[in-house]
């Protein structure tokens, strides 16, 4: 395929690699000829034994706020940069609205500012969300014309700054950018925890038979996507011309109620348990989600392949493979400010 062909000997970054979008972008570029792939993480949100094992990938750990850390990564002059990094996710963001700011804005800005600086690079792109940005009140399909103001955490605006920022620099620099807009994620490479997404934390719990907590009515959809046809996406995202300067949903298009996957986890993991129903969060105030993806579609040839329950069953296989280190690191600490802490406290 001619977008996995402009990577071969080519030197690329990705900052938050060591995440579950991250490592499996990484493999994907190692596998298809990269030089070195660096992966620029600093392990607050993911762990290095999930970071692939392979000879032309290089782990820095490090910060994208840091200088230090950005001179180390920049010297190696990457070509091509995927900016996943970012402080995850809207709970996290409520609980800590300094560090979000720091992390997500500061540190976009800093990783703008020195691909500028360092000059040569073919591509920036840029790791927004589609959950985010859009609003409460947007019309279904969430399409990308559809911008909203009112948004309800710092992870929110954060994103919606990340873009904004790359707009700036695409206009006043020439910074060849592609703003991608992610939905809801999912796959082999996510450890569930406390600000973690519910797919890891429903499988991580019915695992351990536990009754799977559902925040509000349960009647909620969401648009999930399984992470490797983002990874295909976001290789596309470096390889399209038509897509520079340009802001796309990066989503499967179809809606699946939360009742839905607990019941289909529950199912695959042979859980008895059920699940029980908790208070929806404040910040939480999307009842459906489901994005178009036609203007994808349209810049990247962008076309997910994997199927909702195909996905779910790829991401329990890789539970049980590395259940071990799963168990060991899931982080449910005391005092966590999440609708469902009464639940997980009584079962830890």
């Amino acid at each position: 395929m001619d977008y996995l062909k402009i990577y071969k000997k080519q030197t690329v970054l990705i900052t938050g690699g060591a995440g579950a979008i991250g490592s499996n972008l990484a493999r994907k570029l190692a596998e298809s000829g990269a030089e070195k792939v660096i992966i620029l993480d600093d392990l607050s949100a993911s762990y290095e034994w999930n970071i692939p094992n392979l000879p032309n990938i290089l782990f820095v750990k490090g910060s994208i706020t840091n200088d230090i850390d950005l001179k180390r990564v920049f010297n190696e002059k990457p070509k091509y940069i995927f900016h996943l990094a970012a402080f995850f996710a809207n709970q996290n963001s409520v609980d800590y609205p300094e560090k979000d700011l720091l992390v997500s804005q500061l540190g976009t800005i800093k990783m703008l500012e020195y691909s500028v600086l360092m000059g040569g690079v073919k591509r920036f792109v840029y790791a927004g969300s589609g959950c985010a940005i859009y609003g409460a009140q947007a019309p279904l399909p969430l399409k990308e014309e559809f911008v909203s103001l009112h948004l309800t955490t710092p992870y929110q605006i954060s994103k919606m700054g990340g873009e904004l920022y790359c707009n700036f620099y695409w206009h006043h620099y020439g910074l060849p950018i592609v703003k991608t807009r992610f939905f809801n994620s999912y796959g082999p490479g996510e450890v569930p925890g406390q600000y973690r997404n519910v797919i890891p934390n429903f499988i991580y719990w019915s695992m351990k038979g536990q009754p799977l907590p559902i925040t509000g009515e349960g009647k909620m959809t969401r648009d999930f996507t399984y992470v490797m046809d983002i990874a295909e996406a976001l290789m596309k995202a470096g390889f399209s011309e038509k897509a520079i300067g340009e802001e796309m949903n990066i989503a499967s298009a179809r809606e699946i109620e939360i009742v839905q996957l607990a019941e289909t986890i529950n199912k695959l993991t042979d859980n008895k348990a059920g699940f029980l129903f908790t208070d929806r969060r404040k910040w939480d105030t999307k009842s459906r989600l489901l994005a178009s993806i036609d203007r994808a579609k349209d810049l990247l040839d962008y076309d997910p392949q994997t199927k909702f329950e195909e996905g779910l069953i790829k991401t329990i296989q890789w539970f049980k493979d590395n259940w071990e280190n799963i168990n060991r690191d899931a982080e449910f600490p005391p005092g966590m400010s999440s609708a469902v802490k009464n639940y997980v406290l009584s079962q830890v």
